[in-house]
């Protein structure tokens, strides 16, 4: 397949290759805890940095 149309006028029109599509899944039990703890360290995190950025002023 190419990718490059030439048109009438003599033109020529760049078209990229479009992958084939798949369907996600839903996240299973695992993963569903891996999104938990790493929520958990971001708010974590994100109330640090209010603390320190608190203190500082």
């Amino acid at each position: 397949m190419y990718t490059t149309v030439q048109l009438d006028n003599g033109t020529l029109n760049n078209y990229a290759v479009e992958p084939k599509m798949t369907y996600s899944e839903y996240p299973g039990f695992y993963q569903k805890r891996s999104y938990l703890k790493q929520g958990a360290v971001a708010a974590l995190f994100v109330s640090i940095l209010l603390v320190i950025a608190a203190g500082v002023s």
